[in-house]
């Protein structure tokens, strides 16, 4: 796994061994990124269940501002530190240690991310819980959006009752995008 582009770009990032994380392939990674590009450059971006790193670290060597990494396995929090460091990135992220839902607790209040990118273990409805809590939460800025990384066959016809509606969805073999917004967003010219 690397960095695709950016300043950090084709540096080689660690990963974990076995499976207990699945870090995001460079092909769907670069696919990702080439959608968000145009709209990195200072953002604020949230990494949640963030295994490596490699997608908060891609946001970051891209041009955003910030990006928050929160990993409760601590191998995989100590995969992050060394690839926040190999990329001499370390400055511009804050790693949490702890589980999805009380790092957003912590946050509420003290920030708010114009990305919020989410990679849950697949099929255990994990992203539903997180969405559930930012239904309610302040933590997407005006303007942001939510990437959830699901297997192809997550439903999620739960959003309507949530709030929220989605923009886009991008389809690979195994796996899926889901780009979320709140519902009856006004566009901004």
């Amino acid at each position: 796994m690397r960095v695709i582009a950016g300043t950090a770009r084709s540096l080689q990032l660690k990963t974990l061994d076995g499976l207990d994380t699945r870090p995001t392939t460079d092909r769907i990674k670069e696919t990702l990124f080439n959608m968000l590009a145009p709209y990195l450059y200072d953002c604020i971006f949230l990494d949640l269940f963030a295994g490596s790193g490699g997608i908060g670290i891609e946001a970051l060597s891209r041009g955003a501002m910030e990006a928050v990494f929160v990993e409760k396995n601590p191998k995989a929090m100590a995969c992050i530190k060394d690839n926040l460091k190999h990329t001499h990135l370390e400055r511009k992220a804050l790693t949490i240690s702890s589980d999805v839902m009380t790092a957003l607790y912590r946050l509420e209040g003290e920030k708010q991310f114009d990305y919020i990118f989410m990679d849950p273990p697949y099929n255990q409805e994990l992203e539903k819980q997180v969405l559930t809590y930012l239904a309610e939460s302040d933590l997407l800025a005006h303007q942001g959006v939510i990437i959830v990384e699901a297997a192809k066959d997550t439903s999620f016809d739960y959003l309507d009752e949530l709030g929220f509606q989605i923009i886009k969805e991008k389809v690979y073999k195994t796996n899926k995008h889901v780009f979320i917004e709140p519902s009856g967003r006004k566009e901004i010219c």
